[in-house]
């Protein structure tokens, strides 16, 4: 009896064994269908939509301050160093102890507002480009839908590709004369993803 479930057991085993090398033929075809593939630059898109360059100059102006404020703390500790120095021989041990604790401590409240001040850009940052980014991205797929590609790498991370294969140009395009594709579904195939 043993000997009848083992026979059984290894007809069991080729059949799967030939199921499996069945169905491997049968999907052949299929592993073998060709992905097409494009690529965007998305930096260099981003930056040259309309919006792209709102938000940039947005940006920029939002440094500026924060720049200025930063030089202008910096050129403060510059001197504040420069005049400790120079007074070094004529002050006390315990005078030139005592500046330069606060010398050090106003150096720390620079350090501590530029560390505030990169917070405040990133945050700013994805504030403006976050938008845009995902409306770029709906762009993106209209385009790679249009031209038949299955998959879109952003251009950075590909060494390289041919320049038949670049969509960045369609993309700005089609980004600023507003062909996002709110209308077609977009938005839920969007949501879908996620």
């Amino acid at each position: 009896m043993s000997l009848r479930v083992a026979a059984t057991a290894k007809v069991g085993t080729a059949l799967a064994a030939v199921g499996l090398a069945l169905a491997a033929t049968a999907l052949a075809p299929a592993a073998r269908a060709e992905t097409k593939i494009a690529v965007v630059d998305v930096q260099r898109a981003l930056m040259q939509t309309e919006d792209g360059m709102k938000a940039a100059a947005t940006l920029q102006n939002f440094t500026k301050k924060r720049q200025a404020d930063l030089d202008h703390r910096q050129e403060e500790l510059q001197k504040e160093q420069d005049d400790l120095r120079k007074q070094a021989m004529l002050l006390s041990r315990r005078a030139i102890e005592l500046r330069t604790e606060h010398w050090q401590r106003r150096m720390v409240d620079v350090q501590s507002k530029f560390i505030e001040y990169n917070k405040q850009l990133a945050q700013k940052q994805q504030e403006l480009t976050g938008p845009i980014m995902q409306r770029m991205f709906r762009v993106v797929r209209r385009a790679a839908t249009k031209r038949g590609f299955d998959v879109v790498l952003d251009k950075a991370a590909v060494p390289y590709a041919r320049a038949d294969l670049d969509l960045t140009d369609m993309v700005v395009q089609m980004y600023n004369s507003g062909d996002a594709g709110e209308g077609d579904g977009g938005e839920t195939g969007k949501k879908g993803e996620k």
